[in-house]
């Protein structure tokens, strides 16, 4: 068990780190609020990864249907596995909210407030 974690440990990204709570909600004064923030722009970033990363396949696909044809490609296969150890979305937004990367504001008729 000590192997799995120390091999879990290697690969993690230093964007993963523990949050303090009380800095998210200081932010906008509302925890729920920062959380919005957040999730609305991890969905920015998630989108816009998927369209670059399929942008970069679209060059490798072969748009014919016959099962003979297909192969593997390796720099297909390097792409997506250069996308699959990137950093979840929902880290990297978290970080830009931590670093006030991400502009946001509060519309005029809020009806919590």
């Amino acid at each position: 068990m000590s192997r799995l974690i120390r091999k879990v440990s290697v690969n993690t990204s230093s964007v993963v780190e523990t949050k303090n709570v009380a800095d998210l909600k200081a932010k906008t004064g509302n925890l729920y609020e920062s959380i919005a923030v957040i999730a609305k722009r991890a969905n920015q970033i998630n989108i816009s990864l998927k369209e670059e990363l399929h942008s970069k396949l679209e060059e490798f696909a072969s748009h014919t249907d016959s099962l003979e044809e297909i192969h593997e490609n390796k720099e297909q296969i390097e792409i997506s596995k250069a996308y699959e150890r990137m950093p979840n979305p929902a880290l990297l937004a978290t970080q830009e909210f931590s670093d006030d990367k991400i502009y946001y504001r509060r519309a005029e008729n809020d009806l919590f407030s």
